[in-house]
């Protein structure tokens, strides 16, 4: 076996951390987002509205997603819908701006399904070569 095999499956590939920021940055953006719509840019009460309490349950997958865990990223991928179901009805039925921030929204959500499902699909490919990798190598030569 080589000395060097388990560090090499510790360490995630460029584009698994490249998907894991890209989910993490995403879904700060959409807390943020929320925060910001409701409580200063486009309240639906004037002075801001319980409403901002929407971002809350983005907070408990972001622990996660900090964590590094691939649960919380399959959570996301259900999560996000509703934002996005909400994006889109307050983009066609909203004035502006908030209809700009509701567009925002879904571009935001779409980045976080996005970068999760790949984070997903590539964190499995990179587990199975190196399972791979580990047999090959434990495998005596004929």
């Amino acid at each position: 076996m080589n000395a060097h095999t388990p560090h090499l499956q510790n360490r995630p590939s460029s584009s698994v951390a490249l998907t894991r920021f890209l989910a993490v940055g995403s879904l700060l953006g959409l807390i943020a987002l929320g925060l910001a719509w409701e409580l200063a840019l486009a309240p639906v009460r004037p002075g801001g509205s319980l409403l901002a309490l929407k971002v809350l349950p983005l907070c408990f997958p972001l622990i996660g997603l900090l964590k590094n865990r691939m649960y919380t990223h399959r959570l996301v991928t259900l999560l996000v819908w509703f934002y996005f179901t909400e994006g889109v009805v307050r983009a066609y039925g909203d004035k502006p701006p908030g209809n700009y921030l509701a567009m925002l929204e879904i571009v935001l959500c779409l980045l976080l399904f996005t970068a999760s499902a790949l984070h997903i699909r590539w964190r499995f490919r990179d587990v199975k070569n190196a399972s791979l990798e580990t047999t090959a190598h434990a495998k005596p030569a004929p």
